[in-house]
């Protein structure tokens, strides 16, 4: 189970939503870039940057400070998601390091959109799937789609995407516990890996997210919980890593 600390850029710093409300953030950090270094002491084997801004005006606004945390780790993997639209922002993200890419809002707008990416960039792109009550949300969450989720994934399953991140808006922020429930029925309708986000709290998150770790939720991403010290990455990444070789 990967562990992937969350860098959430708003205005150049790093924050923290509650459920996704732009106007509901705390600032952490004046300087993401030291944040990263943090995590990667601490370390984090990937990185997990939304460029929030981006999110809602539907085009990067943080790329530069993304740009700068990948030339500082060029070893340290990382996904970005945020106001990625059109292929020319995939390429310069890949480009300058970026690992793999999240597509969101414009996964569900434009599906083809998707299709095209996994063909020209394959291994590379993720789909972030960001859910209230079964219903995929977008635009920064302000909107809710028709869209279910698990139908959804199955499709960008067949288009060939690497991975889906599944969030539950309702715990995104909140503490109070992830749904693992959710997740693991997620992860069963689907054979490429799930990564898990939105409302990890404790260990016991941790270790419910790892007993469901074969269903194919590959990793979780944490963060209010390690920004306010109820987790401690490295501790947890060790937990993780003793339940994946006792469940092997």
């Amino acid at each position: 189970m990967l562990l992937i600390p969350a860098i959430d850029i708003k205005g150049g710093q790093c924050v923290r939503l509650r459920q996704g409300r732009m106007e509901d953030d705390t600032v952490f950090s004046d300087n993401p870039v030291a944040m990263a270094e943090r995590w990667f002491k601490a370390g984090a084997r990937r990185l997990h940057i939304v460029d929030l801004d981006g999110a809602i005006d539907g085009s990067p606004v943080n790329a530069a400070i993304v740009h700068d945390i990948v030339a500082a780790f060029p070893d340290l993997p990382v996904q970005i998601g945020g106001g990625i639209r059109d292929e020319e922002t995939v390429d310069a993200y890949l480009e300058a390091g970026v690992r793999y890419v999240i597509i969101g809002t414009a996964a569900v707008n434009q599906p083809h959109f998707v299709a095209d990416l996994a063909i020209s960039f394959p291994g590379h792109i993720i789909v972030g799937l960001d859910a209230r009550d079964g219903k995929v949300a977008i635009d920064g969450w302000s909107k809710l789609s028709h869209h279910d989720v698990i139908d959804i994934a199955q499709h960008f399953e067949r288009d060939g995407v690497e991975a889906i991140v599944y969030t539950d808006i309702s715990r995104d922020g909140m503490m109070l516990g992830v749904n693992v429930e959710a997740t693991e029925k997620l992860a069963a309708a689907i054979d490429i890996p799930v990564i898990a986000s939105g409302g990890v709290a404790s260990e016991d998150d941790i270790r419910a997210l790892c007993a469901a770790e074969e269903e194919g939720i590959m990793g979780a991403i944490l963060g209010r919980a390690l920004y306010e010290g109820s987790l401690d990455l490295g501790h947890c990444q060790t937990l993780a890593d003793k339940l994946g070789q006792a469940a092997g």
